[in-house]
C-alpha cells in the first residue's frame, strides 16, 4: 500500500530534478523516494531493532564471557 505526499518545492529545484529524472531515464517520484531512503539510513532511520543495535558499534563477546564479566562486577 502507497501513501500519497505532496509537497512544495521552488521552482529552480523543480527543473534541477526534472533534469535529473531525464538523466536518470526515470521517473520524478522514484529519484525522490531513493532520496528519502538514503536520507533515512543515513539519519539512521531503520524500524528495524537488530539493525539498529548492530550500528551501535559497541563491544561484543561471547555470551558466557559477557556473564561471568557481569557476574564479577556484583562481587
Amino acid at each position: 500500500m502507497s501513501e500519497r505526499l505532496q509537497i512544495l518545492i521552488p521552482e529552480s529545484l523543480a527543473a534541477r530534478l526534472r533534469k535529473a529524472a531525464q538523466r536518470a531515464g526515470t521517473t520524478r517520484s522514484a529519484l525522490v523516494r531513493d532520496a528519502i531512503e538514503r536520507a533515512l539510513d543515513e539519519y539512521g532511520g531503520t524500524d528495524d531493532p537488530v539493525s539498529a543495535l548492530g550500528e551501535l558499534d559497541a563491544p561484543t563477546a561471547d555470551i558466557e564471557r559477557m556473564i561471568e564479566e557481569i557476574e564479577d562486577g556484583r562481587s
